[in-house]
């Protein structure tokens, strides 16, 4: 499966446990995409190993940490007078949101194997 949002780090501990860590940040416009992408990958990792998701210190076989965030920028905009030397700030209004999207997915070598397999993360 082709993803175009999410673009995948892949580290691995001394014990072979990988972790595959992406974050997207997009306009609104795009925030539906990157969501129906993490929702596509966990549902493979759900399917493809079903009823092991636990943590792996637990016998898990995979695990995964999502989170998302808003953020808003605000230009100031500053003049400085050369005749007074004084700097005046003039704060602007917060412009479009931007999202963010982070997914870590945590697994065992085999189950690494078959995310790489399925989504050719490196």
């Amino acid at each position: 499966m082709r993803l175009n949002y999410l673009e995948f780090d892949y580290s691995e501990d001394a014990d072979g446990v990988g972790t595959f860590d992406a974050l997207a940040a997009t306009a609104p416009a795009h925030n539906a995409a990157v969501l129906a992408e993490v929702a596509s990958v966990l549902a493979w990792a759900h399917n493809a190993f079903e009823a092991q998701r636990a943590p792996l210190d637990e016998d898990g076989e995979w695990d995964y940490d999502l989170q998302a965030w808003r953020e808003f920028s605000a230009v100031d905009v500053l003049h400085f007078d050369d005749h007074s030397g004084e700097l005046s700030v003039q704060p602007q209004a917060a412009g479009t949101a931007r999202h963010t999207v982070s997914l870590s997915v945590t697994g065992t070598p085999g189950f690494c194997a078959a995310f790489r397999e399925r989504f050719y993360a490196s």
